[in-house]
């Protein structure tokens, strides 16, 4: 009789624990990430973005991210690095690694942005797609895709790069297969889809660095705007006392993360 009632204890200890956990799990909080930092290798991290999880603001978190000392920025196409933020302008250049450049062209994946992101193209870029079959919808009179009065300057300097090599084309090829977007409303949807435009390559020229002859001296890269109106006062006051601003808890809720690893609500004043 003692096994029987001793097995019964343990069979309800064990149906137990799936429902303590729970309800633990319920009751604490997600811990906000106590290595909030300002920098990221070589690019300073201002809020609203941060360095992992729990830094920054939760809307831009699963969009940026530091990864071993390398800025990172994710879309639905992949992951691209960061090379530079201005947050006087509100606005990052993140690279492609299988984007085309004058030094080297590949062929490349296609490129997205969500709509519905604290991000959008800015006016700067100019989307050049490469390598398309003349038989591509960009050709397409009646759709009027391509920026026509760019093709002869773009196109024909980038097809003067001895980089064009690695597409297929010959150096200094008719630019009849490239195509020129002057403005991001032109990418429905914040999408470049190279299979269904049956391009080789696309390359974004944020710059020309006041050489638009050399398109070597060009600079490569998207612009992006993003959204800095999530800056509070509650962020100001965090800032002041030496903190970061990030975000804990199921409800993402404001913290101030500060330099001895407490968090609060408010700021680090009087924390210790």
């Amino acid at each position: 009789m003692p096994s029987i009632s001793n097995a019964w204890i343990v069979t309800y200890i064990l149906l137990s624990l799936p429902i303590h956990f729970t309800i633990s799990a319920a009751v604490n909080p997600i811990p906000i990430n106590d290595t909030c930092h300002d920098t990221c290798g070589t690019i300073s991290v201002k809020y609203p973005f941060g360095s992992g999880f729990g830094c920054g603001h939760p809307d831009f978190a699963r969009y940026v991210r530091c990864n071993a000392g390398t800025v990172e920025f994710s879309t639905g196409t992949g992951i691209y690095n960061v090379s530079d933020i201005d947050y006087s302008s509100g606005t990052l250049i993140i690279r492609d690694p299988f984007m085309s450049t004058c030094s080297s062209m590949q062929n490349s994946g296609s490129f997205s942005l969500d709509r519905a992101s604290p991000f959008t193209l800015t006016g700067e870029n100019i989307f050049v797609l490469l390598g398309c079959s003349t038989n591509s919808p960009l050709f397409d009179p009646a759709e009027d895709l391509c920026a026509m009065g760019s093709r002869s300057r773009v196109c024909r300097g980038l097809y003067s790069c001895k980089g064009v090599t690695g597409i297929g084309l010959p150096q200094n090829a008719p630019p009849s297969t490239c195509c020129v977007y002057e403005s991001p409303i032109q990418l429905a949807g914040y999408t470049l889809d190279l299979p269904k435009l049956q391009c080789s390559s696309y390359t974004s020229v944020y710059s020309f660095g006041g050489s638009e002859g050399d398109p070597m001296k060009w600079k490569f890269g998207i612009s992006l705007q993003y959204n800095d109106s999530y800056y509070s006062n509650v962020c100001k006051d965090c800032e002041t006392s030496g903190g970061l601003c990030g975000f804990t808890g199921f409800d993402q809720s404001f913290a101030c993360v500060c330099e001895n690893g407490k968090n609060t609500s408010t700021s680090c004043f009087g924390q210790g």
